[in-house]
């Protein structure tokens, strides 16, 4: 019986129910955790730019599609 790796269920402790339930509940509430401070950060990056508007500062027919010199045609109000 030394080679015999199957448990029987008379063999299993409460702790392997135990330490099953406490990973999972971990598991849980650590993606809990990292999904609300995702949200809060999106919240509050959205609430912060909601009413930041920009403007056109020159004429839209010169902007160009790709070109990195289109940030320098908008202003922040």
């Amino acid at each position: 019986m030394a080679g015999n790796t199957q448990m029987n269920d008379s063999e299993r402790g409460v702790f392997s129910f135990i330490h099953g339930i406490t990973g999972f509940l971990v598991a849980v509430v650590l993606l809990l955790s990292v999904l609300g401070t995702l949200t809060y950060f999106a919240v509050v990056t959205q609430q912060a730019n909601a009413e930041n508007f920009y403007e056109v500062n020159q004429d839209l027919n010169a902007l160009k599609m790709n070109n990195p010199d289109n940030h320098k045609m908008w202003i922040n109000k």
